[in-house]
């Protein structure tokens, strides 16, 4: 290892000898963690440093960052039991799944420890700071200082949710997502939870401000809306919250504006959750002491293509660069190659290109490359064809469910081969569907490509394969046949 070690003499910090480790990682979520077990299987000295600072309502968790613990794999849980009530009138009510949900993400917090000693990698639960471009200060719970070197360090510890915090009443009486999967009752209260909620029995209402989610394409959120409105979800369109209040009786009091009329509007709810955004972990790691640069504006970290930062030796990468998808799978990859390439092993990038991803609704939609409106802005509305098709999913039919909302979107360039610049679908399994057809963004595919793939039958996905009317044609996009 390079030559490097901290040492103290009389309060004064002096550097000498070797590093401690040739990686600290700061950080045990899903990239964190991939980035430090890729390093210490490459043959590198690794430490991982992780440390949960309780939710402003004392919620807390353990290793494996948001998607274990309070993001993408209790919201999937609690998505599918709201798929089972919906399907089934007499299914489990939540608090018989609320335990379920929760003994699988603490066996998962168990499976990533065991990982990491598997692996030989050094587990510290502290919170870690910079020093300089090569130490790093854990403090414990109870305010004990360690001190590690290291020749590289990785910061990884993504984002938070935020609160609203010019509205009074919204920390003091509201949640947010780091909360309702722990919570100890039901809530009554971010389209996906809403959707779950909804689907476990539970009367919610949205609060949108301006648009539902917003980066995506809207005509395919306006289709997710519409189905989750016709399903039992209330929306309160273009209203702005201005304060909650708790009444005597402990309900909540929430008063907000309605733009559309300039009136301000009352109602009482069980429960308050903020959906308005993520904040970067970046506040308390002492990176402008350092010299590490932020955008000012959002508080995330400026990146470089192989994921370095304005200090040598210091990387980043996952939800708290600027311009990174905020998502675990590309945080997983990226943290991966991030220490293949300081193991020099390899001097391949991450391509954030072409990610795919699903909203996890009742009606779920998923998507890979350019919305209709990227697509416009990038290349003009007349050198774009979009081809779509509504289309009857096959359980929906002797349950007589309405399918009006399960649509198809294939967006192309219109000359040549129509190299395929989107794709979106709504209907069951998004998800899964998505995930196959993204491979094919990885090898240039066109519309051509997509015709000449023979669909399984009856699938929901072969109607991608079967796409031919464009919107420009006028044409009927329903599908009708087999």
């Amino acid at each position: 290892m390079a030559a490097l070690c901290r040492i103290e003499w009389h309060g004064i910090w002096f550097v000498t000898g070797t590093f401690d480790y040739d990686l600290v990682v700061i950080g045990g979520g899903s990239g964190g963690l991939a980035c430090s077990k890729e390093a210490a299987q490459l043959g590198q000295k690794v430490a991982v440093l992780d440390y949960v600072e309780p939710s402003v309502k004392g919620t807390k968790w353990g290793i494996g960052g948001t998607c274990v613990n309070v993001g993408c794999i209790p919201k999937k849980l609690m998505h599918q039991a709201a798929l089972l009530g919906t399907a089934l009138k007499d299914a489990q009510k939540y608090e018989q799944w609320r335990p379920a949900v929760q003994n699988h993400v603490r066996s998962l917090n168990w499976g990533h420890r065991v990982q990491l000693q598997d692996k030989e990698v050094k587990y510290l639960n502290v919170k870690g700071s910079l020093l300089d471009e090569h130490t790093v200060k854990g403090l414990t719970r109870t305010g004990k200082e360690t001190m590690l070197t290291a020749k590289n360090i990785v910061i990884a510890t993504g984002g938070r949710p935020k609160y609203p915090t010019h509205i009074p009443g919204a920390v003091e009486h509201g949640i947010t997502s780091d909360d309702i999967f722990w919570l100890k009752e039901s809530p009554d209260v971010a389209l996906e939870c809403a959707g779950f909620l909804t689907g476990i029995g539970l009367e919610t209402t949205v609060m949108v401000r301006s648009i539902p989610l917003r980066g995506f394409d809207q005509q395919m959120a306006g289709l997710v809306t519409d189905y989750m409105e016709a399903y039992g979800t209330k929306f309160s369109w273009r209203s702005v919250p201005k304060s909650v209040d708790k009444l005597s009786s402990g309900v909540l009091q929430v008063t907000w504006t309605d733009e559309q009329t300039g009136k301000d509007q009352r109602d009482t709810f069980d429960s308050v959750l903020w959906a308005v955004g993520r904040a970067p972990e970046t506040k308390t790691l002492g990176l402008e002491k350092v010299g590490v640069k932020l955008n000012k504006e959002s508080g995330k970290i400026l990146v470089a293509a192989d994921e370095s930062t304005s200090v040598p030796n210091i990387y980043a990468f996952g939800d708290i660069g600027e311009g990174r998808p905020e998502l675990t799978p590309t945080a997983i990859k990226a943290g991966k190659l991030l220490a293949r390439r300081l193991a020099g092993r390899t001097n391949e990038l991450m391509n954030y290109d072409n990610v795919a991803t699903t909203v996890f609704t009742p009606l779920e939609y998923g998507c890979v490359g350019l919305s209709e409106e990227e697509a416009e802005s990038r290349h003009g509305k007349d050198s774009i064809e979009v081809y779509h098709a509504f289309y009857k999913p096959l359980e929906f039919t002797v349950a007589e469910r309405d399918a009006s909302q399960c649509y198809i979107k294939v967006v192309c360039k219109r000359g040549g081969d129509q190299r395929i610049l989107g794709l979106h679908f709504t209907g069951p399994n998004a998800g899964e569907v998505t995930q196959g057809f993204a491979m094919g963004f990885q090898c240039g595919a066109t519309l051509t490509h997509l015709k000449e793939t023979v669909g399984i039958h009856p699938t929901c996905a072969e109607e991608l394969t079967k796409v031919n009317v464009s919107k420009r044609s006028g044409l009927d996009a329903t599908v009708t046949g087999c």
